[in-house]
This record gives structure tokens, sequence and C-alpha cells, in this order.
């Protein structure tokens, strides 16, 4: 798959796309690919829920494009990536935390993160491919917490996983750089997708556009968004500046066809965390 790039910042404020519902997801690690972004869509286009969320209602035909988990990309051949803003990370992402109770190679239950289904299939593949673990899954509710699972292992993504966990565990895996150093790729969590009959290549401009603007803005965009997260302004600005990486090149498009591959060969539970042995 091919796009056009659209690169550097522009002075002129692009038109409005009036008709384009545009579903994004609504962590920290989102803010630069959406700076911005609202002012060319029309009032309320602009959805921000978690990415889970947002394949369902891409695939219900709710949304046009919606930035959602690279695994409901494998799923449907209709869906096209429209644009090269990305959420990936080439080393440790902070973000997407696996905590053990229990040895690696130990672990019989497992308890995934409603929030995105990426983060759980990479989860996993790894606990497959390295120790040759095919868990229980279990469900963890958005707003529950390490302390409501019993569960050998937890899956945490998003703002919450920033956060120091409360309880001492055997192993704790940041998924990023166990990904990148036992592959020596990137890995790619998520991308702005849309169906192949609702193609909008002015929208895919404006989404590189917001993508670098918000790299521009990084500090005021960690400024603004740290303290209702409870986390140090420092601490939001060292992630979006080192942690994560936003753009495709042909390391993230390796990455993700090696995901792929993985994903294929899962064994057990079917990829939707809402159906579980």
């Amino acid at each position: 798959m091919d796009w056009d790039v659209t690169t550097g910042e522009t002075g002129e404020t692009s038109p409005p796309v009036s008709d384009a519902r545009v579903g994004a997801v609504s962590y920290l690690n989102t803010k630069p690919l959406i700076e911005g972004l609202e002012k060319n869509l029309a009032a309320d286009h602009l959805v921000l829920k978690v990415p889970s969320r947002l394949a369902d209602e891409l695939s219900q035909g709710l949304l046009d494009v919606a930035l959602i988990p690279s695994v409901e990309y494998f799923g449907d051949p209709d869906y096209e990536i429209i644009s090269d803003a990305c959420i990936a990370t080439r080393g440790p992402v902070l973000s997407v935390k696996l905590y053990s109770r229990v040895p690696l190679g130990d672990i019989r239950s497992l308890a995934l993160d409603e929030g995105s289904r990426t983060s759980a299939a990479l989860t996993r593949v790894m606990l497959q491919e390295r120790y040759g673990v095919i868990p229980e899954l279990r469900p963890l509710p958005l707003k529950s917490s390490l302390a409501d699972t019993d569960a050998d292992a937890v899956l945490l993504i998003g703002d919450r996983a920033i956060h120091p966990p409360q309880e001492e565990f055997v192993a704790t895996w940041d998924l990023g750089e166990e990904w990148v150093t036992w592959t020596g790729l990137p890995f790619v969590f998520a991308m702005w997708v849309t169906r192949k009959s609702a193609v909008n290549p002015q929208l895919a401009d404006l989404l590189e556009e917001a993508r670098d603007r918000g790299l521009a803005r990084l500090p005021e965009i960690a400024a603004r968004e740290a303290g209702p997260l409870g986390i140090s302004v420092e601490t939001a600005h060292d992630y979006l500046r080192d942690n994560l990486h936003f753009q495709f090149g042909s390391a993230e498009w390796q990455g993700l066809r090696l995901f792929r591959e993985l994903v294929d060969g899962l064994e057990g539970a079917p990829l939707n965390p809402n159906t579980f042995n």
C-alpha cells in the first residue's frame, strides 16, 4: 500500500471536511495526531474513544475513518490505511505493560485490558512464542485495576499503565521494549484506517497535517494534558517524544507484517477480548 505523504507545517488553514466522521483514541498517545484536527471537521465529527470501540464503530459504518488497533486492520479486507500517521514504538512504549504475579513461563491465567485488541494479541504472541504459554483469558474492564483480578498476569494499556503499580510483581514487561528487543523491528499499535469505498484524499492530508502540527507542539501538549492524568509535565513530554513514533517507515511495515504472521499462528481463544474460554 502506498500513499502521498504531506510533510512540514503549513500556514494556511485547510477547509473543513464536514462529511467526515473521524474516530480517535482518547489516550495521551494520540494527542499529537489530532492536534487542531477538530477545526477542520464539522462540529462533533471528531469522536474520542478507546481503540476497541473505534474499531467496532468503523466496522458498523458509524465512522468514516478511525485510528484502530492493527489487528482490526488485519481482519477486514475492505480496510485501507489512508495516512502515514500512526502510533508506533521503536523501543520501550511505557503505556503497554504486562504485570505477572508468577514467573512468565508459569502463567496460566491472563487478564486483558479491554481497551485494545492489538496489545492483547501482542501479549499472547509474546507468551506463546517465547514461553509456549497459552493462558486462560479473562476480561479486565476499563475501570478495573490490577487489584480487581486474581489472574496470574494482567495487561494494562494507555494512560493508566504509565502510573507505577502499587503491588509487587514477579515480572513486568514493557511490551514495546520486549517486541523490539526480540524482533529488532518497531511495533505499530494503531493506524488511520477507512473502508475502501470511503477513501478521502483530502482527509488523509488533514490527518498528516495534524500529526506534523502535533509533533511541533509536544511541549504544549504535555503541559496541557499532564495535570488531568496525574503525571508530571516532564513525564508526559518524555513519553510523547521518546517512547512513541508517529510515522510509518519501511521498518514499521516490516514489523507490521511480522506481527500479522504471528497473529495468524495464535492458538487458543479468538482475538476478540469479549470472548473468553
